[in-house]
């Protein structure tokens, strides 16, 4: 089975004066800390919301010039048994990159056989774009035949 998991990480930033400038630096700097190795997941802001009367505010917190916010960072982990599994995996793969920096599993949500099936059929309509593309520069209707690239094997003969 696979799961997408969706993880809330706490990430504190320094020397800023509004929240958006906090959401975009703490964006920013935990993009830097993922990519190249799981360029996969996705970051977006996270919701902060009041523990007693349950309003939303903003996903950052100022106080001094320095800032707290709130990011999701949601991934799909694939094979799983249970969804405590694919919990556990996302935790450990992100907080493998993200040092001191807290995280808790929001939401995991088991991704159903026909979602898979229409992102194969994404797929399909990827390929056959390509398909259509090649025969094109086979056919001479594309690229000329300087600007394509060389076979595998006529790479390996030279």
């Amino acid at each position: 089975m696979d799961c997408r998991v969706v993880v809330e990480a706490a990430v504190p930033v320094y020397d800023v004066e509004t929240a958006d400038e906090a959401v975009r630096i703490a964006i920013s700097k935990t993009g830097e800390m993922l990519n190249p190795d799981l360029n996969y997941v996705e970051i977006s802001m996270g919701e902060r919301c009041c523990p007693e009367c349950g309003a939303e505010s903003e996903p950052a917190f100022i106080a001094a010039d320095e800032g707290l916010v709130a990011l999701d960072l949601e991934m799909t982990v694939f094979n799983v048994e249970r969804d405590e599994h694919a919990a556990r995996i996302a935790r450990k793969e992100i907080g493998q990159r993200l040092q001191n920096i807290p995280l808790e599993v929001d939401e995991v949500e088991v991704i159903e056989e026909g979602e898979e099936a229409d992102n194969e059929s994404d797929e399909d309509d990827l390929t056959e774009d390509i398909s259509v593309e090649e025969a094109n520069v086979e056919d001479g209707q594309g690229e000329g035949e300087d600007d394509a690239l060389p076979e595998f094997e006529d790479l390996i003969d030279e």
